[in-house]
């Protein structure tokens, strides 16, 4: 059966924004509200997940070339920003039967079906987190669940800026590198042509057809 998911997409979005619509909707699914995803390029800025740690960070954090914010999604420190899609699905997990494990599962072949669009093999690797081109990291997945309904999702880098990784241990893994959709291939994908191949995944490896619905929440400054 398919089901209808709202769907956002915003660029230029600031974090805080979309960290606050992510929890009302998130808790609006619980409630019975259906569900939604978000794609988006954000601003730059670094994210803490549960496992991390400031010795993941470079610099001292007044040094740090963008703002470094704690959130309750798993994983470690990552970096978002222009030129990186970020894909926030927030599903009700327990309704659809998936576990944890198995949600993860579904990001990691949603992630290689659009990298395999532009002709990229890509992979996991055994105790490491996120989608792989060889051993370099193209993208990183971090989820937070909550009463069966999830939030956060996935980052994949499309033709960022990869100097802004420098600040930092990327995902807490000392010996990894990062690397994009723009230096593995000759000429680097738009990032129109990269949503479409995610929305087309997401519709497939989820059973849903995308509604677009306003974004203006995503753009909207959160008082400081």
């Amino acid at each position: 059966m398919t089901v209808e998911v709202d769907y956002l997409q915003a660029c230029d979005a600031p974090y805080e924004a979309a960290l606050a619509w992510q929890r009302a909707r998130a808790a609006s699914v619980r409630d019975g509200r259906g569900e939604a995803l978000a794609l988006l390029e954000h601003e730059p800025v670094y994210t803490m997940g549960r496992r991390g740690g400031r010795d993941s960070l470079r610099l001292p954090p007044e040094a740090m070339p963008a703002p470094v914010i704690d959130i309750e999604r798993g994983g470690d420190l990552t970096w978002h920003g222009p030129g990186q899609l970020v894909g926030y699905p927030i599903l009700h997990l327990r309704s659809r039967g998936l576990r944890a494990a198995d949600y993860v599962r579904t990001l990691e072949g949603l992630l290689t079906d659009v990298l395999a669009t532009f002709g990229l093999d890509a992979g996991t690797v055994p105790g490491r987190p996120g989608v792989w081109v060889e051993d370099a990291k193209i993208a990183a997945i971090g989820v937070a669940i909550r009463g069966g309904v999830s939030s956060h999702g996935f980052a994949l880098n499309v033709d960022p800026d990869l100097a802004w990784f420098d600040a930092i241990v990327p995902c807490g893994l000392a010996d990894a590198s990062v690397t994009s959709m723009g230096a593995l291939l000759r000429e680097p994908p738009s990032m129109p042509a990269v949503v479409e191949a995610a929305r087309a995944a997401f519709e497939w490896r989820f059973g849903a057809r995308l509604v677009e619905v306003g974004a203006a929440p995503l753009l909207e400054r959160v008082p400081a």
